[in-house]
């Protein structure tokens, strides 16, 4: 099926020089991590469409398959749609179109499925986004968003050897000379700061994920990739409560 891709100008993700498919060569680990949790927050449970929000080239999409009858991937690039147009080739249940998280061209409840992966990080003020999520919503539909975490156990060191508290607010994580070049914004959001935005929204959170609480470079080197999951699956669920990994995952309900 044809990608939807009208007429607007160039997004980050559309740059020539970044292919973010290639991005996810070397990340097996980081992938099947977050696979693991979207796959754990549904388990049992079935829709009958699902939205996919900046879902890129469509990597976590063909998950949301397993779940639903229909999947619409929704992203800001060009370039990512004319990947997925590849990527998602044996998924005829997942149609493609070109729009902003922020404007979603979608009927209200039409949806009782809305997934937002690796979004966050580009969003300091989400809440036109998740104001979209909700009104994508039907009433009772459920939501995963994931959050890069301010809060995570090595940003705790970090933080505390320097004397300072964890920021509640968006943090900018970008070096000055990646600020100057270019405009995209790479932020980490406080998870207990972005949960009460969603409460504004009206999404109210049914169970939180820990997720590639393992991702240190030495770890992937050593440790063979099937331990190292194991670990992940047991980790994910017991060090939640304390926002331990560097991705944090929510499961949502629409109120």
């Amino acid at each position: 099926m044809t990608s939807t891709l009208p007429q607007r100008r160039p997004a980050y993700y559309d740059d020539q020089d970044l292919n973010y498919q290639e991005y996810w060569t070397d990340r097996g680990y980081e992938h099947d991590a977050e696979v693991m949790a979207v796959r754990r927050l549904l388990r049992g449970r079935r829709f009958e469409q699902a939205v996919d929000v900046g879902g890129g080239y469509g990597r976590l999409s063909v998950v949301l398959a397993e779940f639903a009858d229909r999947v619409i991937l929704v992203d800001a690039s060009q370039q990512q749609l004319s990947l997925a147009d590849e990527f998602l080739g044996e998924h005829p249940q997942i149609t493609r179109k070109l729009m902003d998280a922020s404007a979603l061209k979608l009927p209200d409840g039409c949806a009782d499925l809305v997934s937002m992966v690796r979004v966050m990080h580009h969003l300091p003020d989400p809440a036109a986004e998740l104001r979209e999520l909700r009104r994508v919503l039907r009433p009772g539909g459920t939501a995963i968003i994931e959050v890069a975490n301010v809060a995570h156990a090595m940003n705790r060191v970090r933080y505390l050897a320097r004397r300072r508290p964890i920021p509640v607010r968006p943090t900018d994580i970008r070096t000055e000379a990646a600020r100057q070049r270019d405009g995209i914004p790479f932020v980490n959001h406080h998870p207990a700061t972005v949960i009460s935005q969603l409460k504004s929204a009206g999404l109210q959170v049914e169970r939180t994920l820990s997720v590639s609480n393992l991702r240190l470079p030495a770890l992937k080197r050593i440790v063979p990739a099937p331990a190292l999951l194991a670990l992940e699956g047991a980790m994910q669920e017991r060090l939640a409560p304390v926002y331990f990994g560097p991705s944090i995952f929510l499961l949502l309900r629409r109120a």
